[in-house]
């Protein structure tokens, strides 16, 4: 993973010291709530509905074994002991005091970490595969491109105050996205074109929240060294076309729709002719001086399924299903990619305290060369680990909780911390996801039902991305009550029969809070009773449509 430069050291520092010199000088009454609000914005500093909230940045979900230690002690001096993993791969303590923040970031630059750019107006954390290069179905690792976008994007002073939040997301897998980068401002996907070079396919203007919309794709083939004058060049475009005079109107989707993709585009490489030849290009050497914090780990020589690791999935149930569901093929044999599903029943999705973290680092570092990544699933990967030692830690990882076998099926929940913590809230959702994960706590059934992704946001801001849930929630405020609606047919991308992503559709009047294991539950009948051999939810809900989920739901509730 990349490490600091002197350059990068002295930036973090003196962005700390001035934080704390803000901050003091709020404290003592010479700045406004308003003046001291995009300060501390700019440091990843909310103030939420019971406590402020910051958020720490974990570039493309990419921590060390230190880095977390480091996190699970900050949650103990100056939290409850305990974080939160976010849906962009970023880390949120939801109790600091204001005045602590100065002295959270100073530790954070310590094993360089920081909150700059985790909230505002500006390019948020680039975000990619969690498998990224430990799988051998990536056209190129896409971490060093990420990193070479956050080196660009980091107080670039063009894009510093653009009309709305801006999220960038990579894909390297043509036939999977764990990115998600058709929901995103830009979405990236890396290609090799017919003459074996490599480059970009551009989509733009996806994205969740009041009008979820998927990206439009804007330029077939990007040459591999043009990235950050084209990413420049839209956003220029969207820097200038964008409207600042309605918030809700002002992220590049609806830039795109209203001038359609094809016309967006037209003056994105309008733009692009005036700088693509700038000296901004991307060199080899510059490639290939962030590619040497990406090289593989110290990897031994190793056979595939050593002997003891098939007696132990001959011998054991339970370990055979977190195998077969937690971890994925490896590129290097002898290897397997783990992941540490953090859903077990009673524990808000994505939550993890002091305790579990250090517990996360002493895995990473027995098992993993020191390394972890955070996946937009609120889950936890362990990227390169030996199959002759899976069993010892999933023997740890159950005893700490990580090791629920449920990657990717329905209690599998994305959750937003909702109404419990947040201010923008109408309800809350954690209390919705642990009634359903409880009602669907047979893994044989769930087994049964195979891939479903069920996502819950307690607005429309869609933190929970539930308009991309094979089976959506979202939390709405109706006169002062909390109620439900539910979305179907949603999908980030190809995880699901190859399918493409969609934005789900509403079924019908929303629900009460207590009802909603008996929706789902009615609505896995449905699917249950009409799907064909192999059929996941998605393609039973696109081969017969709404209707027979609405008219079960809608019939037993009248």
């Amino acid at each position: 993973m990349y490490k600091y430069d002197e350059y990068d050291h002295k930036i973090v520092q003196e962005r700390v010291a001035q934080f704390r010199d803000q901050t003091n000088r709020y404290f003592a009454g010479e700045l406004a709530d308003e003046e001291y609000l995009a300060l501390r914005l700019q440091n990843g500093l909310y103030v939420q509905r019971l406590a402020p909230m910051l958020r720490i940045a974990v570039p493309y979900g990419m921590m060390s074994s230190t880095q977390v230690r480091k996190l699970a002690d900050l949650t103990r001096k100056y939290d409850k002991g305990y974080a939160h993993f976010t849906t962009r791969q970023n880390v949120q303590f939801n109790w600091p005091k204001i005045e602590d923040v100065p002295a959270i970031l100073e530790e954070l630059a310590s094993v360089e970490m920081h909150a700059i750019q985790t909230s505002g107006n500006c390019i948020r954390n680039t975000t990619t595969d969690q498998y990224a290069g430990a799988i051998a179905d990536e056209v190129i690792d896409p971490r060093p491109y990420c990193e070479i976008i956050r080196q660009w994007s980091t107080f670039h002073p063009e894009f510093a105050f653009l009309p709305r939040k801006f999220k960038i997301a990579v894909n390297s897998v043509p036939d999977q996205d764990r990115a998600a980068i058709m929901v995103h401002d830009i979405g990236i996907q890396i290609v090799v074109n017919d003459q074996n070079e490599v480059g970009y396919k551009v989509y733009a203007g996806g994205g969740l929240g009041r009008t979820p919309m998927v990206g439009s794709l804007i330029r077939e083939f990007l040459p591999e060294k043009d990235l950050l004058t084209y990413l420049e060049a839209i956003l220029r475009v969207y820097n200038r076309y964008g409207r600042r005079d309605n918030k809700y109107k002002a992220r590049i989707k609806i830039l795109v729709k209203a001038m359609t993709p094809q016309v967006f585009a037209e003056k994105v490489e309008a733009e692009w002719e005036h700088i693509r030849k700038s000296g901004s290009e991307l060199t080899d050497t510059e490639i290939n001086r962030v590619k040497q914090y990406f090289t593989a780990p110290d990897y031994a020589t190793l056979s595939d399924t050593p002997t003891e690791l098939a007696a132990r999935l001959q011998d054991n149930k339970a370990f055979k299903n977190w195998y077969e569901r937690n971890t994925a093929t490896h590129k290097q044999s002898g290897y397997r990619v783990v992941t540490l599903t953090m859903k077990q029943i009673g524990t808000p999705p994505g939550d993890v305290s002091d305790k579990q973290l250090e517990t996360i680092a002493d895995l990473a570092d027995d098992y993993s060369f020191g390394e972890v990544r955070v996946t937009h699933h609120q889950n936890v990967v362990l990227a390169d680990v030996r199959q002759d030692q899976l069993f010892d830690l999933w023997q740890r990882a159950y005893t700490a909780g990580f090791a629920t076998p449920v990657l990717n099926l329905l209690t599998d929940v994305i959750c937003c911390p909702g109404g419990d913590y947040c201010s923008l809230a109408n309800a809350k959702s954690i209390p919705v996801a642990e009634q359903i994960q409880s009602r669907f706590d047979d893994l044989d059934y769930v087994y049964d039902l195979g891939e479903l992704e069920l996502n819950i946001s307690g607005c429309m801001n869609a933190c929970g991305h539930h308009h991309v849930g094979h089976i959506g929630i979202l939390g709405v405020d109706k006169k002062g009550e909390e109620f439900y609606q539910v979305s179907l047919g949603g999908s980030s991308g190809k995880l699901g029969g190859g399918s493409n992503a969609a934005i789900g559709k509403i079924l019908g009047p929303s629900f009460a809070r207590d009802e909603m294991a008996d929706v789902i539950e009615k609505l896995i009948s449905v699917f249950v009773e009409n799907r064909t051999e192999e059929e996941l939810f998605i393609d039973t809900y696109r081969r017969i449509g709404m209707n027979p989920f609405k008219e079960r739901v809608y019939a037993q509730a009248h």
